[in-house]
């Protein structure tokens, strides 16, 4: 008998260097997608009811999380949805004037315990675990509140804990045509590197294609825990339908018009 579920969908969506770094030294930001591939993301984005991120990827990139029509030929409009934002925040370190925070989209902050008490502006404010939030808490968290599909963005720490975890329902990578070069920039997967084959992270790539000069790659993880609602309505390329019709969390205000991610 299949399990309930108890915990969203989570689609793993990052652009890396052939290399397979995320950002430059020191995780400077680093623009690895052409037009179309940010084209595609916004796609995704359109398609699920929240996007999270990593603190570490607020304060290096400040990102506003939301969905920019203008990259899919569309003007945004009270009638299309908004995705929420979550953020992984276990020290608390996220604070104002972060995009973030800026009060537009419904924004769900985890922190743990011994993070400082002081609210992260207007967004939710959740307590988990004593040092660092647990994934699966936060995973069921969401669910309970409402959402049954996550896109995760990054960074490195963020999309290797949800990979070795087996929180991964599907993922999408592009890979860029350029090389980075090991030391301090990030790479997709870190922490202790595999001693053996049997200690890789297996993958069933289900479809791959040329895109901005290098390569999209798709597919699935092969080991994922059980527990996932059901993903957004795929096409018959196995991609979500955009926009998902009817779904959402609306704000009054509209998105912000500032260009970034």
């Amino acid at each position: 008998m299949a399990r309930k579920a108890d915990r969203p969908f989570v689609w793993a969506n990052c652009a890396l260097s052939l290399d397979g770094r995320l950002a430059y030294a020191n995780g400077r930001p680093a623009q690895l997608s052409g037009r179309e591939d940010l084209a595609r993301v916004q796609g995704l984005r359109s398609a699920v009811d929240a996007i999270l991120v990593g603190s570490g990827t607020v304060l290096a990139d400040d990102p506003s999380l939301r969905v920019h029509w203008e990259l899919l030929g569309r003007t945004p409009s009270p009638a299309l949805p908004v995705p929420a934002r979550v953020i992984l925040d276990s020290r608390g370190r996220v604070r104002p004037p972060a995009r973030v925070l800026d009060g537009s989209i419904r924004t769900v902050v985890f922190t743990s315990r011994s993070a400082p008490r002081a609210g992260p502006g207007s967004a939710e404010r959740v307590r988990l675990g004593e040092r660092r939030v647990p994934l699966p808490s936060a995973l069921h968290w969401l669910y309970q509140h409402g959402i049954r599909s996550l896109l995760v963005e990054g960074g490195s720490g963020v999309i290797s804990s949800f990979l070795r975890g087996g929180w991964v329902d599907r993922f999408s990578f592009f890979v860029a045509p350029v090389l980075i070069g090991e030391g301090s920039s990030p790479a997709l997967l870190s922490g202790p590197p595999a001693g053996g084959p049997r200690r890789t992270l297996g993958l069933e790539v289900e479809g791959n294609k040329p895109l901005d000069g290098g390569v999209l790659v798709w597919g699935r993880p092969r080991r994922v825990r059980p527990g996932a609602a059901s993903p957004p309505e795929l096409g018959p390329e196995g991609w979500p339908v955009s926009p998902r019709p009817g779904k959402g969390v609306k704000t009054s205000r509209r998105p912000s018009g500032r260009d970034g991610a």
